[in-house]
């Protein structure tokens, strides 16, 4: 599968401070935008199921 574009939520607006993703070989890659060359690689299963956490507040104890 070829590697997609970078993309970052619309809710950054034009700041280039953010979360981007993209997907590559069938897996789904996340990095921050001002650290490029730090990569996490996921499944798009376990990331659906991450953004459903989020989506549910499983994580909001976290930003607190």
């Amino acid at each position: 599968m070829a590697s997609a574009g970078w993309q970052k939520s619309s809710y950054s607006g034009s700041s280039d401070n953010c979360i981007e993703v993209r997907t590559a070989d069938g897996m789904v890659e996340l990095r921050e935008s001002e650290e490029g060359e730090v990569i996490v690689r996921t499944t798009p299963i376990k990331f659906a199921k991450f953004l459903q956490g989020v989506k549910d507040g499983e994580f909001d104890h976290v930003a607190e």
